[in-house]
C-alpha cells in the first residue's frame, strides 16, 4: 500500500532553531498512516471499537533536509506485510520541490486489546474490519 499528504509547517511546530521539531516529524508519519488506512476502508478508531489496536513496536528517524515555516512537505506512506505479527509503515517527507527533508522507519503490530498482545496475522485481521490494499495504490 502507497499514500501521500502534503501537509504545511506550521508557526507553532518550529524548534528554537526556526525549523521543524523532532517530534513533528513523527507526528507527520502518524497522520500519513492514519489518513492511508481510512482511505483503504479502515479506520483506526473502529479498530479499537473491535478491541484491536495498531502498537508502534520501532520508529527510526534519517534527517536529511530541515524544514522551516512556510514549508509544504508531502508525506509518503508505504505499507508493507510479510510473515509474521509485525509489519512495517515506512515514510519519506519530501519537499515541494522534490528535496528528502527525512525517512522514518516503522515496524507495527496489531494488539488484541482484551489479551494485550500481538495478533499472529496483522494483515488478515486488518482486512476483516475492511483494509483494502488496492484501493490506495
Amino acid at each position: 500500500m502507497t499514500w501521500s499528504v502534503r501537509i504545511p509547517v506550521r508557526s507553532y511546530e518550529l524548534d528554537t532553531l526556526g525549523h521543524l521539531n523532532h517530534a513533528v516529524y513523527h507526528q507527520y508519519a502518524e497522520v500519513a498512516r492514519v489518513e492511508a488506512f481510512v482511505a483503504a476502508g479502515c479506520a483506526w478508531t473502529d479498530l479499537i471499537s473491535a478491541g484491536l489496536g495498531p502498537v508502534m513496536l520501532s520508529s527510526t528517524i534519517n534527517f536529511r533536509r530541515e524544514l522551516r515555516l512556510g514549508d509544504e512537505v508531502d508525506v509518503s506512506l508505504v505499507v508493507k506485510f510479510g510473515a509474521g505479527k509485525t509489519f512495517s509503515a515506512d515514510s519519506t517527507l519530501t519537499k515541494a520541490d522534490g528535496t528528502v527533508a527525512a525517512e522514518i522507519t516503522c515496524v507495527l503490530g496489531l494488539m488484541d486489546l482484551r489479551l494485550r498482545k500481538l495478533v499472529a496475522d496483522p494483515k488478515a485481521a486488518l482486512e476483516e474490519h475492511g483494509l483494502d490494499l488496492t484501493a490506495v495504490d
